[in-house]
């Protein structure tokens, strides 16, 4: 019995009002920062050295609360600004505040209607508002992407200057990527790269634990297009690498035992290497490979064709500046490319004029991406570590944002877009009463950061108040504008996020110690 562990168990209004007492707790932390007028927030990471951050995510996952039920709530609501991120690279702080604000007006409907019409109506409403929004979205063009990369950066527009003159010169093909420099200056580096649709293995070959990537500086690169099931089949390729100290990109499909062996030899400092999975079956992997091939130098190894992974020498590795890889991706940073690369991709244009196969048309202009593809490096740089850090933060969002942005549009910022949403949606029951209430939130929030009574402003579609000036004005003219994948990843995550906590009757947590329920 010694190892068991004790549950408290919580039911009814107990059980809802702590889960959303933390809820709340975490939002009023997490709002404070929301807006062009919203405030930074000093945290103190584990070994006690303060951080500044406007980063709504920062922000909460610095967070753990005293009570294990408060803080259950807490940790739900967290999920919904990870996704978002996740899914858009920004939106982190208006998901928390949907999230709160949808569940509090839930609360205030559960009287006429049953929990499970509250939540078919939310849905409903759900959808309701992004087809709004998509109905309402438009391109981005010209200085909006200045505008995107400004806003993001907290209005910072010497940074959102940098990060869209990155995006314009990398097109549409092209890659941006954030690095810190040593340097007070920040600025963007413009050199070959390509994008590769293959992501992160094994969490033992992060060696960045703050953006979770596998970053490998100057790689030697194995291309094997038969599985790797045997870790004596690639010793050579490892003992080269160790004795001429350089790390190793294995772009292959590896067996288990393979991988754990090499995570292993990587967690023990043998050897900086990752491994990631070769391109999908078909006529599409021989072309990724051959592509790969040419771009790093790298022979392909198959032994399905009699090739000898026993004999694999330096001759047949390849090479690139650096390789990063996240969840989604693998970027190859390379140096200058060589004719071939040239000659084929003359060729591949030349064969996209003649075709009007959609299909063909679609697979020529991906490989065409992946050929001539660029990558800008922003190095960011600051004064002190603090800054930073800070800096660092507000960069990434920038990043993204502009991303989702040139991806699929923009539309009215500072919580205009959802106000008008909520004028123009149609209610017929309780839960999307509810739901359209709860998204007037972003934009009371951001009069109240920024000091200003709550008020609705116009009817017209499209104008809002500018808290910087105090006037009424038409938001996407003024720059003051959001991206639409951004809003609709808020929007989803914190009603998906809500729906389920609001369902909720009973909850069981780990007894503490000193917990007043032990008596």
């Amino acid at each position: 019995m010694s190892n068991t562990i004790v549950k408290n168990l919580s039911f009814g209004s107990d059980a809802k009002d702590k889960v959303f007492a933390g809820i709340t707790k975490l939002t009023q932390a997490v709002s404070s920062t929301l807006g062009a007028s919203g405030k930074c927030v000093i945290l103190e990471d584990n070994t006690g050295k303060p951080i500044i951050t406007k980063d709504g995510v920062t922000v909460a996952e610095a967070i753990t609360l005293l009570d294990p039920v408060e803080n259950m709530g807490a940790t739900l609501l967290k999920e919904a600004a990870r996704k978002t991120v996740k899914e858009a690279g920004d939106g982190t702080t208006t998901a928390t505040v949907l999230a709160h604000a949808i569940l509090e007006q839930a609360y205030n409907y559960i009287e006429e209607d049953s929990i499970r019409g509250i939540k078919k109506g939310i849905e409903k409403a759900t959808n309701k508002v992004i087809k709004y929004l998509e109905k309402i979205s438009i391109p981005v063009n010209g200085d909006m992407i200045d505008q995107v990369a400004t806003i993001s950066t907290n209005n910072d527009s010497k940074l959102g200057k940098i990060i869209a003159d990155a995006f314009r010169a990398v097109g549409d093909n092209g890659v941006v990527v954030l690095e810190p420099t040593d340097l007070p200056q920040t600025t963007y580096e413009l050199i070959d790269g390509v994008p590769y649709e293959r992501g992160l293995k094994n969490i033992h070959f992060v060696t960045n634990q703050d953006k979770k990537t596998a970053e490998l500086d100057k790689p030697l690169v194995l291309l094997v297009e038969s599985e790797i099931d045997s870790v004596r089949k690639i010793q050579n390729v490892l003992e080269h690498a160790i004795k001429e100290k350089r790390s190793l990109l294995i772009i292959a499909d590896v067996d288990r035992q393979v991988m754990s062996a090499l995570a292993m030899n990587k967690i023990k400092g043998n050897i900086k290497v990752n491994v990631v999975d070769a391109p999908i079956y078909g006529v599409s992997k021989k072309e990724t490979l051959d592509d790969l091939s040419l771009l790093t130098g790298a022979t392909i190894i198959n032994e399905d064709l009699g090739d000898d992974i026993d004999l694999i020498g330096p001759e047949h590795l390849g090479e690139c500046l650096k390789s990063v890889t996240d969840q989604n991706e693998t970027i190859l940073q390379l140096g200058e490319t060589s004719q071939a690369v040239d000659d084929l991709i003359s060729e591949l244009e030349k064969q996209l004029k003649k075709t009007k196969d959609p299909a063909l048309v679609q697979k020529l202009e991906k490989r065409l991406a992946r050929l001539s593809a660029l990558v800008a490096i922003v190095k960011v740089g600051a004064n002190s570590e603090v800054e930073l850090k800070e800096k660092q933060a507000r960069v990434e969002d920038a990043i993204c944002a502009t991303k989702a942005a040139i991806k699929q549009g923009i539309v009215p910022g500072g919580g205009i877009a959802l106000l008008n949403a909520a004028d123009n949606c149609q209610y017929n029951t309780p839960g999307e009463k509810a739901l359209l209430k709860a998204i007037e939130s972003p934009f009371n929030k951001i009069l109240e950061n920024a000091g200003i009574p709550e008020a609705r402003v116009n009817t017209v579609e499209g104008e809002g108040l500018d808290v910087v000036t105090g006037d009424t004005v038409n938001m996407i003219k003024h720059g003051i504008i959001d991206p639409l994948l951004v809003t609709k990843s808020a929007l989803q995550n914190a009603s998906s996020v809500a729906t389920t906590i609001l369902s909720t009757d009973c909850v069981i947590n780990n007894l503490r110690i000193g917990d007043e329920s032990n008596r």
